[in-house]
């Protein structure tokens, strides 16, 4: 359908967004096996990188069984982001994404992610820059509608980012001073698409839940790929409900008991391979809630799953989930 530099979609892709502290290794891992076209680091700081931060260079880690795959890198210093993104580009990933859209206040008030909308300048040059330093990877570029709501500049922002050698764009339909509340505004995301000036794939992001409201923002906005990010937590199923759902058009049932306590265990195990015991186990607890989120009765277990840092205990507490609601 189309490429991203070497990647190639040969059918309608669904991405999984770059979240903080969710898109490792072990999330990674279960999304593409249930159909994830395209997927992405947790985002990286460049000046931590650049200060060769053992954790933060670990997170750049990629195996080769989850491609295609981007490095997502962030900051505010050009000469950071440049240094960050050769040091990326050494691991070979598929692209390497720039984050300009990440709402969260430690980040963007010092000027990085969703804070680069207020210095579009800057935005530009570290773009530019990132693009001129590693020419033999495709560099694109995920933000927001704009900062606020005085300010929804994407429009004319994609245009200028694409003159300068991005590859691909996704938007998430809210500006930085939404964050996460009230509904994404998709239109935007459309003009964008549609203007006759753009060329570039584009991937609209922002409230994907069901396959019945990506099938709705697929067809409505013309878009190249949609992004998921928050609905894939706990329910790393939901790429291939979507596809499923694309093909024949019917609305596949979600995963039994058996399956979410199979996959909630292989998660704890790989996320506790890749970090440790316990951050393994810390990491995990915020994806439990939702893996089960539609069973009755469920807070006694959802207490103790997130609480102890036992891993038998919690081994046992998953048996005793599947048993009970089976």
């Amino acid at each position: 359908m189309f490429s991203i530099g070497k990647i190639k979609f040969d059918h309608y892709p669904l991405f999984l967004a770059p979240m903080e502290d969710v898109t490792d290794v072990s999330f990674r891992y279960i999304c593409k096996q249930y159909g994830a076209d395209m997927m992405y680091t947790e985002f990286i700081a460049s000046e931590a990188l650049v200060r060769n931060i053992d954790k933060t260079v670990k997170k750049m880690h990629l195996e080769d069984s989850e491609r295609p795959v981007g490095i997502q890198i962030y900051g505010h210093d050009v000469d950071h982001m440049v240094e960050a993104a050769k040091m990326a580009a050494e691991l070979n990933p598929d692209l390497i994404d720039i984050n300009c859209g990440c709402p969260v206040k430690k980040i963007a008030t010092r000027g990085d992610g969703a804070g680069l909308l207020q210095n579009i300048p800057l935005m530009i040059n570290i773009v530019e820059n990132v693009v001129k330093a590693v020419p033999n990877i495709p560099v694109t570029v995920k933000t927001r509608l704009g900062w606020d709501d005085n300010s929804k500049i994407i429009v004319t922002l994609a245009e200028q980012l694409q003159d300068v050698g991005i590859k691909a764009l996704a938007i998430h339909g809210r500006t930085r001073m939404q964050f996460y509340k009230g509904e994404a505004d998709w239109t935007l995301i459309g003009e964008v698409k549609n203007n006759p000036r753009m060329y570039i794939p584009i991937i609209g992001n922002g409230d994907v839940d069901s396959p019945q409201k990506a099938g709705e923002m697929k067809n409505r906005y013309g878009v190249d790929a949609i992004m998921i990010g928050r609905a894939a937590v706990g329910c790393p199923w939901i790429f291939k409900t979507i596809h499923d759902y694309f093909e024949t058009g019917i609305i596949p049932q979600e995963p039994d008991v058996h399956e979410r306590v199979r996959l909630a265990k292989l998660q704890l195990k790989t996320s506790m391979e890749w970090k440790g015991d316990v951050r393994g186990i810390l990491e995990m607890r915020r994806h439990y809630s939702q893996y089960f989120k539609s069973l009755p009765d469920f807070k006694s277990y959802r207490m103790k799953l997130v609480t102890s840092l036992d891993i038998a205990e919690l081994n046992s507490l998953l048996d005793e989930i599947e048993q009970k609601y089976s």
